[in-house]
């Protein structure tokens, strides 16, 4: 599918490596501007290089997502500057630790919320408004499995993504009325770091690479693309409704 995204603008978090990086590269080559934020400088800064080789604009922004007020002044940011978005990718987002739920330490599993859950919540806070002044304002919120097919030890994680995905549902509902369409994303087993720290033993060889994730989730932020409050399971290639307990 050829998906032209020219002249518009696209802000994605935890741009700087796996499937966020190679989203922002995917819709910078697509002809969005792509606004990319993470903690990581170098990574930010190549990723930036890559997007140049391909043609394509970035704006770099490094952050840490918890740090809730510079969330809000990049909405504001993004308001003077542009005046809208058009594209949302909240990809940014921990593991913690894999461990029984007791075992947590509070401080680990209060920093996977708040990176995962309170975070995406403000930067929808954040961005809402400009998202719904665009012509065809698109969402993509990352999600996983373990988040309807919960998974014994890899409790916060789980749990911060359920909370992602109610909280997608939500929003799709409340901007059903507006040209905004808001979908979850489930990528499956990726060949990225965060799945490397989660199952050590595993051969990455044997997972897709991050930018097949990202050349099947480029078409959730077309103009022509109408779904919306549903998931997007990138290994079956579908969306799929949300079913409530039998």
């Amino acid at each position: 599918m050829n998906i032209d995204l020219k002249n518009r603008i696209a802000l994605v978090t935890g741009a700087s490596r796996g499937i966020g990086y190679f989203t922002a590269l995917a819709l910078a080559k697509a002809g969005a501007h792509v606004i990319a934020t993470a903690r990581t400088v170098g990574g930010l800064e190549e990723l930036d290089d890559a997007i140049k080789a391909v043609g394509g604009t970035a704006t770099l922004v490094p952050f840490d997502l918890t740090d809730m007020a510079a969330i809000d002044r990049l909405g504001a940011s993004i308001f003077e500057r542009w005046g809208k978005l058009d594209i949302l990718v909240a990809n940014a987002g921990i593991l913690g630790v894999i461990s029984p739920l007791g075992h947590i330490e509070a401080k680990v599993f209060e920093k996977v919320m708040t990176t995962n859950v309170t975070a995406t919540w403000r930067l929808i806070r954040s961005v809402e408004p400009l998202l719904v002044k665009s012509d065809a304002g698109r969402a993509i919120l990352l999600s996983s499995g373990v988040a309807s097919n919960p998974r014994a030890f890899w409790g916060a994680y789980a749990m911060s993504k359920a909370a992602i995905e109610n909280m997608g549902r939500i929003w799709a509902e409340e901007t059903a009325h507006t040209s905004l369409k808001v979908n979850l994303v489930n990528p499956g087993a990726t060949r990225t770091a965060m799945r490397a720290q989660a199952v050590p033993g595993e051969d990455p060889e044997m997972l897709p690479h991050p930018s097949e994730v990202a050349e099947k989730i480029l078409f959730l932020a077309s103009p022509d693309m109408q779904e919306s409050g549903r998931l997007f399971v990138v290994r079956e290639n579908r969306f799929v409704d949300f079913k409530s307990p039998e």
